[in-house]
């Protein structure tokens, strides 16, 4: 089953629309984890059984591991999702863009090292630092086009003949890339004028992943408004810490269950 197909059933079969990111910081772990040699994963393996009811996919930002030398950790975090969660797509929140031989390097490592089911790459090199991500069938490749953060003006805002280059590259996704079906971008709730446009580009079949909501203060009634296709989906809406770190007590579980059921719930009201 490729990643769309996985990432549709999904929507349907949880009734969500919400991905979980997952960004463990260890100096906001709770106590009771403490000391133990394996924390990253036993915190993650925590999120997901909790949230996992109320989303329909999880997405683990790379970094957050690495720099705490815990890749292995990520991996066994991986093989535990598709094994006890296997209806919920995985995606590796990289951002890899590189030089087309060192993006198949990157692509193993997502698809083969991690079995990812998608992984965000940064698409401002070109095809043919994308492309190697493509070769890998049924895999999903998630580009950036208009992210969340401020600083995304500086460059995305240009026009490249009278367009904004991320409505340049939402177009070559949806025009030239996703010969396979493959491409989903990636769009930031914080501004839901742009994330409309891009919708309006590239139609109801693409995916959109969609950080921006909870910590970064994006409105949920506005996201869904400006991201949803003609079947009320095609979104992955994501939110991290504001589930994450619900709570650094002893419920740390149970409130990141809540957080989860409570964002599932106002996507839901304003689909």
């Amino acid at each position: 089953m490729s990643f769309t197909q996985q990432l549709s059933q999904s929507w349907t079969t949880t009734g969500s629309l919400l991905t979980v990111g997952l960004d463990p910081d260890p100096t906001r772990f709770p106590a009771e984890l403490a000391g133990r040699a394996d924390r990253i994963f036993d915190f993650c393996r925590g999120i997901v059984d909790a949230t996992a009811p109320y989303a329909s996919s999880f997405k683990p930002q790379i970094a957050y591991f690495a720099a705490a030398r815990a890749e292995d950790q990520l991996e066994a975090l991986c093989n535990y999702i598709s094994e006890n969660h296997p209806g919920h797509p995985i995606i590796l929140d990289a951002k890899r863009g590189d030089i087309g031989s060192t993006a198949e390097q990157y692509a193993r490592e997502a698809f083969e090292r991690y079995e990812a089911d998608a992984v965000t790459v940064n698409p401002y090199m070109g095809f043919d630092s994308v492309q190697p991500y493509l070769a890998w069938r049924g895999k999903g490749v998630i580009l950036l086009c208009r992210t969340s953060n401020p600083g995304g003006s500086d460059l995305q805002f240009l026009k490249s003949d009278g367009v904004p280059l991320y409505l340049h590259v939402a177009g070559l996704a949806a025009d030239k890339w996703n010969a396979d079906g493959q491409c989903a971008l990636v769009v930031g709730a914080t501004f839901p004028a742009e994330l409309a446009a891009v919708r309006e580009r590239v139609g109801d079949s693409m995916p959109l992943l969609i950080p921006g909501i909870g910590a970064q203060g994006g409105d949920i009634p506005a996201t869904v408004a400006a991201g949803r296709n003609a079947s009320g989906t095609g979104m992955m809406i994501s939110s991290s810490r504001a589930i994450l770190y619900a709570s650094g007590g002893e419920d740390w579980k149970v409130a990141a269950a809540e957080a989860a059921r409570a964002t599932r719930d106002a996507i839901n009201a304003a689909r």
